[in-house]
């Protein structure tokens, strides 16, 4: 059975390793592109995943410190996702391309940290008091993912309802367009229809 943490910390590696394969492959843009494209599609879904799941938890179990937590959270997300939305139209062939994923990557690393360090650890200890809640999170949270925009949309913002109307809107257009895109040859579809 898994928690919420343990789902949230296994999307931070992924995101980890599709960097990594970005940065260390620099004279093969056919493999940085498909590997780009796999960073894209799985930080757009996580973000979106975790407003929609994880930080709606933080405010109902957390009260004020876990609202504080949230927002502080959202407000990272949308730095986030706004320097996404620039890597995502760019080519692994532009000059710019590592540096903007260095760049993007920076933030990102640095918000996956305090989730995993001081965000995560406070809710798993108040969910610990009503048992299964964790593993139902966790469940939900890889649901949510395969309904959501795999791209970024910095403007639909990062609150519910709105941004699940957005989502909504968006997510089918993103996936028939991930259909085009080129992706690691190992990975699972990102189009969320296919298993």
């Amino acid at each position: 059975m898994s928690t919420i943490s343990a789902a949230i910390t296994k999307d931070h590696r992924e995101l980890e390793q599709y960097y990594n394969e970005v940065i260390n492959n620099p004279n093969n843009h056919d493999h940085q592109q498909r590997f780009g494209n796999q960073f894209t599609w799985e930080l757009a879904r996580h973000s979106v995943g975790e407003e929609l799941v994880v930080y709606p938890a933080f405010e109902k179990y957390l009260g004020k410190e876990g609202k504080e937590m949230a927002e502080h959270d959202r407000k990272e997300h949308h730095t986030v996702k706004e320097m996404l939305k620039v890597f995502q139209g760019m080519k692994a062939s532009d000059p710019n391309y590592i540096e903007q994923l260095t760049k993007l990557w920076g933030p990102l690393s640095q918000h996956m940290k305090e989730e995993e360090e001081q965000d995560l650890p406070a809710l798993e200890r108040k969910l610990q008091e009503t048992s299964e809640e964790s593993a139902s999170m966790a469940k939900s949270f890889g649901r949510t993912k395969a309904f959501v925009p795999s791209r970024s949309h910095p403007s639909a913002g990062e609150h519910p309802p709105f941004e699940t109307v957005m989502g909504l809107l968006t997510a089918p257009i993103d996936h028939i367009a991930d259909l085009f895109r080129k992706f690691p040859d190992q990975t699972i579809s990102p189009n969320p229809s296919v298993k």
